[in-house]
């Protein structure tokens, strides 16, 4: 049996709670990609690791990200690439650039450290995806954080801490669910066709 898919939204009311509020460090980012920690001659705007710069995707559109919780149990969450992009200018407007923890803990800020770069992949318009995540799609929210803070830079370095995640309130959609009848009905229906073909 397939698991229920949920589409995760903010309203358009910026004065509500839905937002991303907070983005994490942390050492298994629900999208299954690690950021880049830059060292020396890696990047050509990057002079060196003492800038202690880190790059990643934040956010990818349509990506079934699997969650668990005693309200929904086992299901999966996706963000479209148009409320990807809301998120994004609602974060920076309500200024939470700074707003970096360690696995999710809102105790552990990561001190005078700062989000300075940021972007959204749209190859018509010259947005390209980082280097060497060129399979990512249009919509890719990327982030550039310096982090100033020793302790945290410490876990990037050990490979303690290896990407993004983002945190915030938000609306759940119930994406439709084939009906598991139709669906074995196409797959019979599809293996039919394909031995006629032979």
């Amino acid at each position: 049996m397939s698991l229920p898919t949920y589409k995760l939204v903010i309203s358009d009311n910026e004065n509500d709670k839905t937002e991303v509020d907070f983005v994490g460090l942390v050492d298994r980012p629900a999208i299954e990609r690690d950021f880049l920690a830059f060292k020396e001659k890696q990047m050509l705007f990057i002079e060196d690791e003492d800038q202690r710069i880190v790059t990643g995707p934040a956010m990818v559109p349509d990506m079934p990200i699997f969650r668990k919780d005693k309200e929904y149990g086992e299901y999966y969450v996706v963000f479209e690439a148009d409320t990807i992009s809301k998120i994004v200018q609602r974060f920076f407007k309500k200024g939470y650039q700074g707003n970096i923890n360690l696995d999710h803990k809102r105790k552990d800020l990561v001190a005078d450290s700062v989000f300075f770069e940021s972007w959204i992949v749209d190859r018509e318009k010259g947005k390209q995806p980082l280097k060497g995540m060129d399979d990512l799609p249009d919509g890719t929210w990327f982030l550039s954080a310096k982090i100033n803070n020793d302790e945290a830079w410490e876990k990037i370095k050990a490979g303690e801490v290896k990407g993004f995640s983002v945190e915030g309130v938000f609306e759940f959609l119930e994406v439709s669910e084939p009906d598991p009848e139709e669906e074995m009905l196409e797959m019979i229906s599809q293996y039919l066709g394909e031995s006629d073909v032979e």
